[in-house]
């Protein structure tokens, strides 16, 4: 059953990122923040391949984050 949750847990995740990668590119902001806001998404990902909790634990992160409004520093 354990195997089920963690099914469970990657198709929330995956589902998550998903969101999160068409919240980003909606997003009015320089392309060097949306750069940077893509990067950390990539790093969330390559994360969940190795450790899931850990990823959903930054993802969740991410996406405060992003409903508050904190953004990272444009990337040139």
């Amino acid at each position: 059953m354990e195997h089920d949750g963690q099914l469970e847990l990657y198709a929330a995740v995956a589902d998550q990122l998903k969101e999160a990668h068409t919240t980003v590119r909606a997003l009015q902001v320089p392309e060097g923040v949306r750069m940077a806001l893509t990067r950390k998404l990539l790093v969330i990902t390559a994360a969940a391949k190795h450790d899931l909790a850990d990823a959903a634990r930054r993802l969740e992160a991410f996406r405060a984050d992003l409903d508050a409004g904190r953004f990272p520093e444009e990337e040139r």
